[in-house]
């Protein structure tokens, strides 16, 4: 990186910092502090839930995937109109009508407070590994790119993120997650037009180039539920976002934030299908480096292994785009990744607030206290997740178990949520039933390879398939269970 680079770089992190700390109030309350003060436009609100969901691994990894495939990824996004639809219609109504700074405050009213404090922990300990997570792949990455040392990256960018989110509350991480989505979206389509105008026979070559070695494809077709097909990916992708915008509390501290009902379905709707041609950006990306490489100039041996496919994007980066352009796309795999952190952050110390210290420690707690939860819970989840993002640094294989492990929380949740609100009946043992199910399920398909080998029955499903079957198995054992249970009671009604 040039002086160029680095002053577009710095600008940004230093702007982008400022911006969110001007948020801060001396007299915020805790309401203000974590759904804001109904007075954040509609486009704000629309923005922030699109820039949740890009994180700086959409940034990176869907283009590696073009580049090395084809656009089998694309088939995720296509179910984002399914999910999105049924989050609008079912989702946001409910949470608006609970109208609690939580989500989880509906499962405690479903199902009793096990339920709240199975989801809501699960949450937290998804939240601080994905905030570690994304911490170290940034600081991969400007590692790779600039070769600054991963730790105090890792520290730097959580200490900055931390602050801002911390000092400003909701508005602050609104507003720059708004702005952060426009500057990851400029930097995208920037670095596309570079490309298209760099083939040496104009921007037709890479459709020839593409074509011809089918980089535009879906995957298969076939039923074969052991591979990622078109078909596993959709499926996979309906529950995956279906998690995302239906339950994940980053998203419905968005909704809930909103101006009106109308708003909130209007921002769900809009900011989930704007990740659509995103997505298609992204992947085109990778298409255009896949032609670029192939026309123009030629990989150095070690990216054109197979597995170094998501660093060619950083590498074209910085060895190919001119001054500038190199600062504006780094500053932009920064946006993504900054905005899922400060979501994190302040959603997982509303949390914590709602449903622990104001449960279980001081329900007539004051303002002032609240505040001062909310400020501490804010700096611990920031620190644990900058500890954690070091950690990652050495300690590789816990990041692949503890993936495993999330994706049986994340399958827990989902299938508990669906019960509860299909399930009419008020019924504490079918959720217990429906997640013990699940999970036994979940947990069978991860690990039965591990013990069984190719014998397993989990070797006839991919691994996309273990959210999908987990998630039904808790809906239908919870519903059936919901059924006899009603019909016992109604049986011992009739009998007095």
């Amino acid at each position: 990186m040039n002086s160029i680079d680095l002053i577009i770089f710095f600008s940004y992190i230093v702007g982008i910092s400022i911006f969110g700390g001007s948020f801060f109030k001396k007299d915020r309350t805790a309401a203000t502090y974590t759904l804001g003060e109904s007075t954040i436009p509609g486009w704000v609100v629309t923005m922030s839930i699109f820039a949740t969901f890009v994180s700086s691994i959409s940034y990176l990894a869907l283009p590696g995937n073009a580049f090395l495939s084809n656009w089998n990824a694309f088939a995720f996004s296509l179910s984002l109109p399914i999910a999105t639809l049924v989050a609008v219609k079912f989702f946001v109504p409910l949470y608006r009508k609970v109208n609690s700074p939580s989500a989880y405050t509906y499962m405690e009213q479903r199902f009793g407070p096990w339920a709240r404090i199975y989801v809501s922990m699960c949450y937290l300990l998804t939240q601080l590994m994905r905030i570690g997570t994304i911490l170290y792949l940034l600081a991969l990455t400007l590692n790779a790119i600039t070769g600054w040392d991963i730790a105090t990256v890792i520290i730097f960018t959580g200490l900055i993120v931390g602050i801002y989110s911390m000092l400003g509350g909701i508005s602050a991480v609104l507003w720059t997650d708004a702005i952060q989505g426009i500057i990851l979206i400029v930097g995208a389509v920037v670095c596309i037009g570079y490309i298209l105008f760099s083939m040496p026979q104009g921007p037709g070559q890479i459709f020839d180039i593409a074509i011809e070695n089918e980089k535009f494809g879906l995957g298969s077709f076939s039923l074969n539920l052991s591979e990622p097909t078109f078909w596993v990916v959709l499926v996979y992708g309906v529950f995956i976002n279906l998690q995302n915008y239906g339950i994940d509390q980053n998203y419905v501290q968005r909704y809930m934030a909103s101006k009106s009902d109308k708003e909130a379905k209007r921002s769900a709707l809009i900011g989930g299908l704007l990740y659509l041609p995103m997505s298609a950006l992204f992947l085109f990306i990778g298409t255009s480096l896949f032609a670029y490489y192939h026309a123009v100039a030629e990989l150095p041996l070690d990216l054109q292994d197979a597995n170094m496919s998501d660093r060619v994007f950083p590498y074209f980066i910085v060895n190919v785009l001119p001054a500038g352009m190199t600062g504006l796309l780094i500053a932009s795999i920064f946006a993504a990744g900054m905005s899922t952190i400060s979501t994190s952050f302040n959603s997982s110390a509303t949390v914590f607030l709602t449903d622990y210290y104001n449960k279980y420690f001081k329900v007539t707690a004051s303002d002032q206290e609240r505040m001062r939860v909310l400020y501490t819970s804010s700096a611990i989840i920031s620190l644990i997740g900058i500890v954690i993002g070091i950690a990652m640094i050495n300690v590789k294989s816990a990041l692949d178990a503890w993936w495993k492990l999330a994706s049986v929380f994340s399958g827990g949740m989902l299938g508990l949520f669906l019960l509860g609100i299909i399930s009419k009946h008020k019924n504490a043992i079918s959720g217990i039933a429906g997640v013990a199910a699940g999970l036994i399920i979940i947990v069978w398909l991860s690990l039965s390879n591990i013990f069984l080998g190719k014998d397993a029955i989990g070797n006839l499903f991919h691994p996309y398939l273990t959210i999908v079957f987990g998630t039904i198995a808790i809906f239908l054992v919870g519903f059936l269970v919901s059924l006899f249970t009603r019909a016992n009671d109604n049986r011992k009604v009739r009998g007095m």
